[in-house]
Parts: structure tokens; C-alpha cells; sequence
């Protein structure tokens, strides 16, 4: 029974592969098998060959190479199997993943909608109750690149301005209530929407230069604009302490009582979580919204979205300065968190982890955004019994994630509007 089952599905397999679009079954197995040699050619050196200096022996380890070779040819073979499968199913126009037809089916049920929202609420509210110390700290970390990701979705995601220093915005905000609270003491929740204007306000500032730009042009100057605040962060050691960074900063007090640690985190978690709930709430809001419309047209076509009779200027200023405005938020936050800041938490490569949540989550979504930030910040941190394997399992994730769901994990969907014609309407056109 089960030889006979392995038989069809050997047989369903290369039918596949053969209907998939490769020239033939053997030419894939031949493409694999060359591809398995080569690899053994360029790293026969370093995987054969152990030289003993000491003893000065060679020994010849032939076996890695043999291992090398199979696992290569396997991997190609499946490789162009999922390449193959993946161009026979872009014909399908109505083609969705099992997790967006599962979310579609869930959202458009009411009941279903409530059940999964109270169980999602109930999960993060005993969260930190549940798990210890270090899991309630990394899921702080998670909800603050999710805030972050929202907040630069605007721009990338929403009117498709390619943001590179969106860092920026996010150590203006965490400087600030740095500085204010070691200078005069201020407190969190009064830098908070302060640290929210801040970043409004330096959105603005950077959208009036580069209103005229798109494309490879505007990621330049944004990513310029980022290195020159970090650069400004680093040197300026009179007023932000240099390289030596600020510390000392409070945490976020208690109805003016002073609290420990676990029970600080605690309460941290649940400010990120209240602020989640206030973002997500809002970027919905947004998006729905006349505004959030102008930046679909800006994204799609800026000569046509001129022509309809929308300020161009406006349009970009408002996107940029409002997803600042999650930025500074999230940086008032993150210096409360880890209470010492410098400028090397906020380098190119944040910008580039926070695009990356957009774009492998899924672009103008925001529960891909959610999804993305899931596994691009608790996947690492996960993987750390790994070592040193964790980052190349990591880049392996993301490339395949790349090259099988180039829309995001969780694509954005268009709302369709149909025009129904009323039964008085249509009577009196009769």
C-alpha cells in the first residue's frame, strides 16, 4: 500500500515538473547535476583538503565532498521545481494563499471577526503574565518595529516614496525625551506626543526638498538625510554626549510611583500594546479615507494623479510628516525602554529592517506589516541556538519569501466599488 502510494506520488511529481514549463524531466535533473559538480569543483579546497602544519600531513576528507554534491543537486532539483510551480500557477489571475483566503473568510464573517479578535486580545493581554522577563522584552521590541513599520507603510507602502532614512525621524524622538528628561526632567507621557510633533514636523521639513524627486533619486536624499542626523548625533558631543551615548533615562512611572523592572517591562509591554491598538486604529482610518486615496493615486501614476485635481505638494507632505509622526513616538518609546541611547541604535541598517518589514509583510497592508515585523524580529531572536548559522538562515527566510511571494506574505487588497442603480432610478428611465 504505501509502495504503491509512493509510486503516484513520484509520478504526480514529475508530471508536475513536466507541465510546469522546464524543457523535460532529464534536462532538469541534467541542469541539477551540473550545477552539484560545479559547486564540488570550487569548493573541493576547502572541504577536502586538511593540511596539518604540525604533523604536515593531507588528509583528504572525500565523504564532505560527496555530501556537498547531494545536497546541491537536491536543492536545485527542488529549487526549479518550486520556480516551475510558481510559473504555472501566475496564469491563475484569481490565485490567493491559503493564510490571506483564511484572513478573507475570517474578516468578512462577523462572528468569526469577533471570535478571533477577543482571542488575539486575550493572548496579548496574559502575555507578559505568561512568559518571563526576556519573551516580554523581546515582544516589546516587536511591537515597537510594528509601530515603526506602520508608520513608514505610509510613505513606502500607502503613496510609494521609497524612504531610506526613516531612522532619522526615530532618534529624533528618542533624543528628545533623552535630553529633556536629563536636562529638566520631563517625564514620559509629556514627551510622548511632543516626541509625535517632532517627528511631524522634521517630516515636513525633509518632504519641501524633495517634492520634485521619486524613484532612485528620492531613496538617495532620504538616505543622505539619515546619515547626516546620525553624523549630527555622533559629533555634536556638547548637547547629545557623542558616541558616548545618554543614560540614566526614566521609565514610565506609574500613576508617579517608581516601579521595578519586571513590573516596568510589564508596563511597557502594555503602553506598546495600547499604542498599537491606537495605531493600527488610525492608518486604517487613513487609508480608507480621502487622503489615504490620494496616496494610492500618487503611488500608481503622479501625472494622472495631477491631472484629477490633487495637490501633489500637500499629498507628499502630509504622507511624509505623518509617517514621522509614528516615528518620534516610537523613539520617545524606545529610549524609555532600554533607558540609554547612542547614535550606533540608529544606523542605516534600521532603515533598512523597517523597509524590510513592509516590504516582505506586504506593502499598503497592515497585517502584513504585523506579519512581517513577526518574523523579522522574533525569528532571529529565536533562532540564536543556531549561533552562527542564525543570520544565513535568516537571509535564506527573506530570499525565499522574495522570490515565491514578491507581493508580501500578506498582499494589499483594492476595495471595489460597484454602482447599483436604484429600483426608482431604473423605473424611470423605462
Amino acid at each position: 500500500m504505501s509502495n504503491a502510494s509512493n509510486t503516484m506520488a513520484q509520478q504526480s511529481f514529475i508530471s508536475f515538473f513536466l507541465s510546469a514549463g522546464c524543457d523535460n524531466f532529464a534536462q532538469a535533473l541534467k541542469r541539477s547535476f551540473v550545477a552539484a559538480l560545479w559547486f564540488a569543483f570550487l569548493t573541493f579546497p576547502i572541504m577536502v583538503i586538511r593540511v596539518d602544519t604540525i604533523e604536515k600531513t593531507v588528509a583528504w576528507h572525500w565523504d564532505r565532498m560527496a555530501y556537498i554534491a547531494l545536497v546541491v543537486f537536491f536543492g536545485s532539483f527542488v529549487w526549479r521545481w518550486l520556480l516551475a510551480r510558481k510559473e504555472l500557477k501566475k496564469d491563475e489571475s484569481k490565485e490567493e494563499s491559503r493564510m490571506e483566503s483564511l484572513l478573507t473568510k475570517v474578516q468578512s464573517n462577523i462572528v468569526l471577526k469577533l471570535i478571533a479578535l477577543g482571542a488575539i486580545a486575550l493572548v496579548a493581554a496574559a502575555f507578559p503574565q505568561v512568559f518571563n522577563l526576556y519573551q516580554t522584552n523581546i515582544m516589546v521590541s516587536c511591537l515597537v518595529y510594528i509601530v515603526l513599520g506602520l508608520g513608514l507603510n505610509i510613505v513606502v507602502g500607502l503613496a510609494g516614496l521609497l524612504d531610506l532614512g526613516y531612522v532619522a525621524f526615530y532618534a529624533v524622538g528618542a533624543y528628545a525625551y533623552a535630553l529633556c528628561n536629563m536636562h529638566w526632567g520631563i517625564g514620559f507621557w509629556f514627551m510622548l506626543p511632543i516626541g509625535a510633533i517632532l517627528g511631524a514636523l522634521l517630516g515636513v521639513i525633509l518632504g519641501f526638498p524633495v517634492l520634485r524627486l521619486r524613484g532612485d533619486y528620492l531613496a538617495i536624499v532620504t538616505l543622505g538625510f539619515g546619515e547626516i542626523i546620525r553624523l549630527v548625533l555622533e559629533n555634536w558631543g556638547d548637547v547629545t554626549m557623542g558616541p558616548s551615548g545618554i543614560s540614566g533615562i526614566d521609565r514610565p512611572a506609574l500613576f508617579g510611583m517608581k516601579i521595578g523592572v519586571i513590573a516596568s517591562t510589564q508596563y511597557m509591554y502594555y503602553i506598546m500594546l495600547g499604542l498599537l491598538v491606537f495605531t493600527i486604529f488610525c492608518v486604517n482610518r487613513l487609508q480608507n479615507s480621502r487622503i489615504g486615496r490620494a496616496w494610492l493615486a500618487l503611488r500608481e501614476d503622479e501625472i494622472a494623479c495631477q491631472a484629477m485635481g490633487i495637490d501633489k505638494m500637500k499629498t507628499k507632505l502630509m504622507a511624509f510628516a505623518l509617517g514621522a509622526t509614528w516615528a518620534g513616538m516610537a523613539g520617545v518609546v524606545f529610549a524609555a525602554k532600554t533607558s540609554f541611547i547612542n547614535p550606533a541604535s540608529f544606523t542605516f541598517w534600521e532603515s533598512a529592517i523597517i523597509l524590510s518589514i513592509v516590504v516582505i509583510g506586504g506593502m499598503g497592508s497592515i497585517r502584513g506589516v504585523v506579519a512581517g515585523a513577526i518574523i523579522l524580529i522574533l525569528l532571529p531572536e529565536y533562532l540564536r541556538d543556531f549561533a552562527e548559522f542564525r543570520m544565513l538562515l535568516f537571509g535564506a527566510i527573506m530570499v525565499l519569501v522574495m522570490v515565491f511571494r514578491p507581493q508580501g506574505l500578506i498582499s494589499a487588497k483594492r476595495k471595489i466599488y460597484k454602482y447599483t442603480a436604484s429600483k426608482t432610478a431604473s423605473a424611470g428611465n423605462e
